[in-house]
């Protein structure tokens, strides 16, 4: 399929990510350059008040793009608009959703979501989609 096929109201295949490991978190901080310790080592974010070490909220944004990335000859992620709506922890599983909220010549708008494991919501926004 095709995102020129897809009708508002119709999703993209969910994406479930790997269980959340610290060395995606390590990495992550090495290629995004925030080392905030919350993000990697437990002493440091127990200080913080947190239960463990978290994921960085750009980690889960921009995770959302593999939902885009079958359609990458088709055309490109114009924008976002996100909210974090609550943290991921280690182990956690997320999952990746897209619906087509709109349609409006070669602009799609997307509503968007990852969710953990419980269901519960960790991200919620839009991403504006340009086909060629």
């Amino acid at each position: 399929m095709t995102l020129e096929q897809l009708q508002v109201g119709e999703s993209l295949n969910d994406i479930q990510l790997e269980p959340v490991s610290r060395m995606d978190l390590i990495k992550y901080s090495g290629a995004s350059g925030d080392f905030n310790p919350i993000h990697t080592i437990d002493d440091e974010a127990e200080k913080a008040g947190l239960p463990g070490i978290i994921a960085h909220g750009m980690w889960t944004m921009g995770n959302l793009a593999k939902l885009f990335t079958p359609y990458y000859e088709e055309g490109f992620i114009a924008d976002y608009s996100i909210r974090f709506r609550s943290m991921v922890f280690l182990n956690d599983v997320v999952t990746l959703k897209a619906t087509l909220k709109e349609s409006h010549g070669n602009k799609l708008r997307f509503n968007v979501q990852a969710v953990n494991q419980n269901g519960a919501d960790v991200l919620k926004g839009e991403v504006l989609y340009h086909q060629y």
